[in-house]
This record gives C-alpha cells, sequence and structure tokens, in this order.
C-alpha cells in the first residue's frame, strides 16, 4: 500500500519483486564458438554411463579420464538417433548433425548444424566460416575418397553439399598460422599467392565455360565459383592479433600420410604402420590448430574427425593389432578391446578441453564461452543399435549448466540438435526431418 496525499491508501498491482520465491536470472548471452567432435564405433554404453544422480555422479570407467573437467561436462544420456534411416553406419555419420536420413544420392537431405551455426556467427565475421579437420580418415572401402562413410558436415544452403575435412597437418598449419610464425621464411607466404593464383585461373576459366551452359548447370556452376571465391577470400586473411593467439608448436609429421587413404583396400588388410603410429601426436597437434584458430578468430566454428566410420586403422600405441572395425564386429565384439580404444578417446576429450580452458579471452576462458558437441554413428558396435547414444556437451557457452548427468526418456537426438542451435540464439524449434524433432530439450540450461 501505498499512502497518498490527503492520507488516502492506494494499491500497488502486483509486482514480481514481491513475491519471496523468485529469483531474476539474466538471460544468458548466445555462445560463440561451437566444436564438433567425432569418434567413430560408438562405445560399450554399460561403460561408459555413469552412476549416481544428475549432480552427483561417478563417470564411467570409458568417461572417467574426463573426471578433471567433470565441472564442465554435461553427460547426456538416453537419446535415440531415430532419424538414422539408411545403411548402418553411413546413416549414423549424417544424421549425427544434419538430423536427416540417407537419401537416394547417398548423403543426407538438409545442413549440418554447425553449418547453420557457421552461417549465424561466423560466415562474413571471421577469416574462415568453419574448420573441418580429420585424422586418419576415409580408410577401408571409401580408399581415401569422400563417401557417405566418412562425411559429417553439410552446407547450409541446398543441395547440402557434403563438406569434406581437410586431412594434411602441414598444409593445415601454413596456411592457418603461416604468418604468426615468426621463424618462418617467405615459402608460405609463395605457397599461399601460387594459390590465391591458381584460383584466379580457375575463376576464369569456369566464367567461360559458364557462357556456353544451360540455366541448371551455370546455376551449379556459380555455386562452385562462390566456395572458391570464399576460399580465396580465407587464403588472404590474416589472424587476429590478440593476447590469446599464438601459433601452435609445430611438431614434425614426416611419418604420417594424409593420403595414405588411397592405398586402402576394402577389409583394412593393407596397413601403413608409420602413419597409424604417428595418430596421436598428429590428432594432438589438429586439437592445437582447431583450438587456436578459435582463440585467433581464424574461425568460430570447427570439426573434428577422429578417422570415419570404417575406422580400419590400427591402434600400435594401446598395443592393438587389429583395425577398430576388427573389434567392433568385423572380428566378432570384441568389449574390452572397444573399451581401452574409447577410454583412449576420453583422454583425447580430455586434453581438447583443458587447452580451451587455458585460453583467456579477456576475463573468461575459450572453454567458457563455447559448446562442444562429442558423438559418433552409432551407440552398440556389436548390433549398430542407435538408441541410447553416446553424447557429451562441454563448456559453458549460452547458460549451458554442466556438472551434470541428465537422462532422457528415448526422445529423438534433433532434439538435442535444435537446442544446441538454441544455445546460440536461434530461436527454431525444430530442425532435421521434422517427423523425428519433438522441440528442445529441457534442462540443459
Amino acid at each position: 500500500m501505498l499512502r497518498g496525499a490527503g492520507a488516502i491508501a492506494v494499491a500497488l498491482p502486483w509486482l514480481e519483486i514481491m513475491g519471496t520465491e523468485r529469483l531474476a536470472r539474466a538471460q544468458p548471452a548466445p555462445a560463440r564458438r561451437f566444436l564438433a567432435v567425432y569418434t567413430p564405433g560408438g562405445t560399450v554404453i554399460d561403460r561408459w554411463r555413469p552412476t549416481g544422480t544428475e549432480t552427483s555422479f561417478t563417470l564411467g570407467p570409458i568417461l572417467a579420464p574426463l573426471a578433471p573437467v567433470q565441472d564442465r561436462l554435461l553427460v547426456v544420456d538416453g537419446l535415440d538417433m531415430k532419424s538414422a534411416r539408411g545403411e548402418q553406419h553411413q546413416s549414423g555419420i549424417i544424421a549425427w548433425l544434419t538430423g536427416t536420413d540417407q537419401t537416394e544420392t547417398g548423403y543426407g537431405r538438409g545442413p549440418s548444424v554447425d553449418q547453420v551455426i557457421a552461417s549465424r556467427i561466423s560466415a562474413g565475421r571471421k577469416a574462415k566460416p568453419s574448420i573441418q579437420l580429420a585424422v586418419r580418415w576415409a580408410t577401408g572401402k571409401s580408399h581415401g575418397l569422400m563417401s557417405p562413410m566418412n562425411v559429417a558436415n553439410f552446407e547450409d544452403t541446398a543441395p547440402y553439399s557434403p563438406i569434406p575435412p581437410r586431412l594434411d597437418p602441414v598444409e593445415i598449419f601454413t596456411e592457418l598460422f603461416g604468418t604468426l610464425d615468426p621463424g618462418a621464411s617467405d615459402d608460405a607466404a609463395l605457397r599461399l599467392a601460387r594459390r590465391r593464383s591458381i584460383l584466379d585461373f580457375l575463376d576464369g576459366r569456369y566464367t567461360a565455360l559458364s557462357a556456353r551452359l544451360g540455366a541448371a548447370d551455370r546455376q551449379k556452376i556459380d555455386q562452385h565459383l562462390t566456395k572458391i571465391r570464399e576460399i580465396e577470400q580465407s587464403l588472404g586473411s590474416t589472424p587476429a592479433a590478440t593476447g590469446a593467439c599464438r601459433a601452435p608448436a609445430r611438431i614434425d609429421t614426416s611419418d604420417y600420410n594424409p593420403s595414405t587413404g588411397l592405398n586402402s583396400d576394402d577389409d583394412g588388410t593393407i596397413v601403413d604402420s608409420s602413419t597409424d603410429a604417428a595418430i596421436p601426436k598428429v590428432g594432438k597437434l589438429m586439437t592445437d590448430m582447431l583450438v587456436m584458430a578459435l582463440a585467433c578468430d581464424i574461425t568460430a566454428v570447427g570439426t573434428l574427425q577422429w578417422s570415419d566410420t570404417e575406422a580400419k586403422h590400427t591402434l600400435p600405441w594401446l598395443n592393438l593389432t587389429e583395425n577398430h572395425h576388427y573389434y567392433q564386429h568385423n572380428g566378432g565384439f570384441r568389449p574390452a578391446e572397444c573399451e581401452l580404444i574409447h577410454t583412449w578417446y576420453s583422454e583425447q576429450h580430455l586434453y581438447l578441453l583443458q587447452e580451451m580452458d587455458k585460453v583467456d579471452m579477456g576475463g573468461h576462458s575459450l572453454l567458457d564461452e563455447s559448446v562442444v558437441f562429442f558423438g559418433s554413428e552409432i551407440s552398440n558396435p556389436a548390433s549398430h543399435n542407435k538408441t541410447d547414444m553416446p553424447f557429451l556437451l562441454a563448456g559453458g557457452g549460452g547458460g549451458l549448466r554442466t556438472g551434470r548427468w541428465v537422462r532422457y526418456p528415448s526422445l529423438p537426438h534433433n532434439n538435442l540438435l535444435v537446442s544446441i542451435l538454441n544455445l546460440f540464439g536461434d530461436p527454431r524449434t525444430r530442425f532435421g526431418v521434422p517427423v523425428y524433432c519433438t522441440g528442445p530439450l529441457t534442462n540443459l540450461t
């Protein structure tokens, strides 16, 4: 009550401040960086799943290496990849980020969530809209070439073309960080200038060809030219000179052949022992380059693939002589070996998150403003089932509440994809094939 002039009592309307239980909470700022990390072959779910309650839980043996960053994790349990329709492995890697089924052409029918995010926060604002990297990629039947067995990223505009990852760590380093390396010679600049001249030449040739084509083919050529111009512009961009920006440590990768998949056979019997043995150090370098690409503001979106859905490479540092696919099901399901492999991947995830947390972005860490999504194409290696998918989120971007194990009752994983978009300020309520999306997940923020 307010007592006014003449001692007249005037009633106030009910105000939120009058409530005793409600606390005001500011709307969190949208996330600013996104990483997607793929590991092949699902997991051993009963050795992956935590025990305990939502906020007081113990990580399962496979996730145990992540205990030092448990407070930065959101373990997302109980989601089914219902949109994965098609070949067992292929449909899974396609649906993982697109939420769509596999079409007659073999690929997906929509964009991947990373490219939607890139269009929103990175394209036109950063030197590169997004960066896609892969380690020991295109093994087995794909013979080193792009195929539905190994592509996770799809463009944000129709016809949603697949985007192959970059494979050569030396070329990637030179392109991203050549201008940051004080010890670099003029060779890097000369190589970049030569690439730009080649792209200029291709532009002219395509323009001449376009004049002789029909409308449909001309449209395809125009789309292709647009991508070439984007590449050309990115080659001329210089990373931002910020306090957090520095070139990663260079390592010798001469024992690693990024194109070794071209020599592979269908069943993985051809082994490149040197390249396989170099996977850990090359994966670390790829991780370092992704982290610094974000810190240097070269891009705001990235993907790292630890191999492809076949994963027909050996893991000699784990004293495993057969390829990963053999332990999944080609040689019969070997849960002990699969657990060892996926525990090692958790160690790599730990390294990524700790490196992101070290980067000071001005009073907060790179991890604080980011969302990192870890996933696979299947859940159960023996059956190829895609229920109870092993998904993890990490970071603090968009108000993501971590340090929790959240379980859902067999909801479609498309709900998680649209929820990730919401963390970046995208207001949509559906993503991917609509029948497999019932809306954003609750209890993420």
